[in-house]
């Protein structure tokens, strides 16, 4: 197993696996198996203050490449300060429309005009979709933020730092009387629903320029919402189906994502991303902790229903592991870390991160890597989670006799079983140090039983097993 990240130029347009619905193809038929890192500040800029520079997309951009990922997800904001969770005032900036006043919003800055599109928003959108193709990175583009507009997991009128003072919806920060509020409860829940036209149609018109901007660049995929509220399902579903009918009329047609829904008080079901109209959906950590503690510590194998983008930010926030990435990668997900190596929103003074080393999160981003390198190597559209076949239970293999393929997990080491029994002849046994980043052995192994093998090195390993040529 070579352990050189790769830098893999080359992005074709995704869809959804004919013969394999965990993951994604490309336009030559090639399996595409999505892993990487994302952070908040990748779009827009978020500052505690205008002195603070910006965010350096290139630089980061160059160093998830370093690591041998191939996706990244561009977050988007909706609110121009604050957020949820501090009440210092934070800055979100560019955004799509542009602010000419007359009269100042509630952030001391010129009012909104919705009816018109802010250029620089979209041509700064444009080029990093392009800078990550560049270095053969897969963008999903998200559309709207659940954290823009509700101060999430608290009730009642706004407290200092909630996001609907700074958002443009909101009637005193825009100049087309648009009221995101009728209701009056001082929160944009509703914003997020179906229940104002005038809102919607904004959003709508909204969305067609985004694809406006990226449809003809291959490495896309929209993202209808990061964690809107439980409320949003129908509101979520009637934005996939505008996307189709848009892109219809276009040149190419991308992939379209349903993420968790969170809210703290009205949190949607994981059963709302399987019933949607998506093509690939991430889970999240609903229902107390049952789902949360499932996700992070065993997640359950997929089904091939929907591609699975498994993204830490749903149920860790921030944490992960390359345990947990190898995991998922075993259990038939496309694993995704949130990744605080950038600004990070809610910290006031405190807001600009230095690349952050914590030895859990750096072994994630490395696991992804090398993931990936060996999803490259395996016929993966024939490999599906079978967890009985070791007695670790990460097993990501095709046990088709003809052209046998393992991929074995073993998260504590020490000795463990594969079963060859649907197998015959010799098989190639290779060893991958998961700690070192290396490969560490092979050997050879007979088909027709289960074997018992065991690493040679401690800790925790992966065993690659294929028929020898």
């Amino acid at each position: 197993m070579t352990t050189t990240a790769t830098d893999r130029k080359t992005t074709e347009l995704l869809r959804v696996h004919p013969e394999n619905g965990r993951y994604f193809a490309n336009r030559t038929g090639n399996t595409v198996y999505l892993t990487g890192s994302h952070t908040w500040a990748n779009l827009q800029e978020l500052k505690a203050n205008e002195e603070e520079p910006d965010f350096d997309y290139v630089a980061h951009l160059d160093w998830l490449k370093g690591y041998g990922h191939n996706f990244t997800r561009l977050w988007a904001w909706e609110q121009t300060a604050w957020t949820p969770n501090s009440e210092p005032k934070v800055l979100f900036q560019p955004h799509p429309h542009p602010r000419t006043g007359p009269g100042n919003a509630l952030d001391g800055l010129p009012k909104f005009d919705l009816s018109q599109d802010n250029d620089a928003y979209y041509e700064r959108m444009r080029e990093r979709v392009l800078l990550a193709r560049d270095r053969g990175l897969y963008v999903m583009v998200m559309l709207f933020q659940g954290f823009s507009t509700n101060p999430k997991n608290k009730k009642g009128p706004p407290v200092p730092g909630a996001p609907w003072i700074g958002h443009p919806f909101n009637k005193q920060n825009n100049i087309n009387g648009l009221d995101g509020d009728p209701n009056g409860d001082g929160h944009g829940r509703l914003v997020h629903t179906l229940e104002i036209p005038d809102v919607l149609a904004v959003q709508e018109r909204y969305v067609r320029k985004v694809i406006d901007t990226v449809n003809d660049l291959d490495n896309v995929l929209y993202e209808i919402a990061n964690e809107s509220h439980g409320s949003s399902t129908e509101w979520q579903y009637h934005m996939i189906k505008h996307i189709r009918r848009h892109e219809a009329r276009k040149a190419m047609q991308h992939p379209v994502v349903m993420t968790f829904q969170w809210d703290g008080i009205d949190c949607g079901k994981n059963a709302n991303l399987f019933a949607s109209p998506a093509d690939a959906i991430s889970l999240g950590g609903e229902g107390g902790t049952e789902w949360k503690d499932r996700l992070m510590n065993d997640p359950p194998a997929t089904d091939g229903s929907k591609v699975h983008l498994l993204d830490t930010d749903h149920f860790f926030g921030v944490g992960g592991d390359r345990k947990w990435v190898w995991k998922s990668f075993c259990r038939g997900y496309n694993p995704i870390f949130m990744d605080p190596n950038g600004p990070q929103p809610g910290n006031g003074a405190e807001l600009p991160n230095p690349n952050n080393a914590d030895e859990g999160l750096e072994t994630a981003r490395t696991a992804m890597g090398h993931t990936l390198q060996l999803a490259q190597r395996v016929k993966l559209a024939a490999m599906t989670p079978q967890n009985e076949l070791c007695s670790t239970g990460y097993c990501l293999a095709n046990s088709n006799a003809d052209t046998p393929e393992y991929v074995v997990y073993a998260p504590d080491g020490g000795p463990f079983t594969v079963d060859l029994t649907a197998v015959s002849g010799t098989m190639q046994a290779e060893w991958f140090d998961v700690a070192k980043g290396k490969t560490a052995g092979t050997e050879e192994l007979t088909g027709g039983a289960k074997q018992e093998v065991q690493a040679p090195f401690d800790g925790d390993a992966v065993l690659y097993v294929k028929h020898s040529n």
